[in-house]
C-alpha cells in the first residue's frame, strides 16, 4: 500500500477516536449540568414565589387598611345616630351602615382568602428550600464524580493526541493538506472503505477502473461522486 495513503488511513482512525471523546465528555458533564439546572430552576421558583407572596401581602395590607377605615366609619355613624333629627337622615345613615357592613364582610373574606394563598405559597417555598438543600448537599459529590470521569477521559484523550502528533510528524504535508481540506466538510468520513463495489461515504457504485486503482493502493484515490478518500481494508484485499 502507498505509504502516504496508509498514513492518511491511520490518521482518520485517530481523528475518529479523538472525536469519540467529545460525547463522553458531554455525557460526563451532563449529570453535573443537570443538577445545576435543577438548582437554578428551584432558585427561580423560590424567587417567583417570594415575589408572589409580597404581592399577596400587599393586597392583604390594603384590605386591612380598608377594614379599619370601614370600622371607623361605623363608629362615626354610631355617634351620628344620636344627632339624627329626621326619618330621612335615619334611613340614609342605616343605608350607609348596611353598605359598610357588606364591605367589611367582603374585606374579611378577602383577607382570609389572601392568607390561605400566602400560607400555601410559603409552604411551597419551604418545600423548594428543602429540595434545594438536598441538591446542594449532593452537588459536591456529583462534581467530584464528574471530575474523576473527566480526568480518566482526558488522560486517554491525551494519549491519543500524542499518537496523532507522532503520526503528523512523519506524514507527507501535501497529502495532509489534502486530507484536511476534505475533512473540513466530510468530518469523520474523510477516509471511507469500499464495500461491494461502492463508496461507503456516499453509497454510490464505483467504476471498474476506480475499483482496480483502489485495490492496487499505489496512490491516493478519491470517490468520483463525493470526493472522499477511498481504501479497502487489508484483510479484504488479501
Amino acid at each position: 500500500m502507498n505509504q502516504h495513503l496508509k498514513q492518511l488511513i491511520d490518521l482518520s482512525f485517530i481523528d475518529k477516536e479523538i472525536d469519540a471523546f467529545e460525547p463522553q465528555i458531554e455525557e460526563a458533564n451532563s449529570k453535573y449540568e443537570a443538577a445545576l439546572a435543577k438548582k437554578q430552576s428551584i432558585d427561580t421558583d423560590i424567587e417567583n414565589l417570594s415575589n408572589e407572596i409580597k404581592a399577596e401581602e400587599l393586597k392583604r395590607q390594603k384590605n386591612e387598611i380598608h377594614l379599619k377605615e370601614l370600622s371607623a366609619k361605623l363608629q362615626d355613624n354610631t355617634k351620628k345616630s344620636s344627632e339624627i333629627k329626621t326619618e330621612r337622615e335615619m334611613k340614609s345613615l342605616q343605608l350607609e351602615e348596611e353598605i359598610a357592613k357588606e364591605q367589611i364582610s367582603f374585606a374579611n373574606e378577602e383577607i382570609e382568602r389572601l392568607e390561605r394563598i400566602i400560607a400555601s405559597k410559603k409552604e411551597q417555598v419551604e418545600s423548594a428550600k428543602a429540595s434545594l438543600a438536598e441538591i446542594d448537599s449532593n452537588l459536591e459529590s456529583v462534581k467530584a464524580e464528574v471530575d474523576e470521569k473527566l480526568k480518566v477521559i482526558n488522560k486517554e484523550r491525551q494519549e491519543v493526541f500524542v499518537q496523532k502528533e507522532k503520526l503528523l510528524s512523519t506524514t507527507n504535508q501535501k497529502g495532509l493538506a489534502f486530507y484536511q481540506k476534505i475533512r473540513r466538510w466530510a468530518k469523520n468520513s474523510t477516509v471511507v472503505r469500499v464495500e461491494e463495489e461502492a463508496c461507503m461515504g456516499c453509497n454510490m457504485l464505483l467504476s471498474d477502473k476506480i475499483l482496480a486503482d483502489v485495490i492496487k493502493a499505489d496512490e491516493i484515490i478519491t470517490c468520483p461522486h463525493c470526493g472522499r478518500i477511498l481504501h479497502i481494508e487489508e484483510s479484504a484485499n488479501e
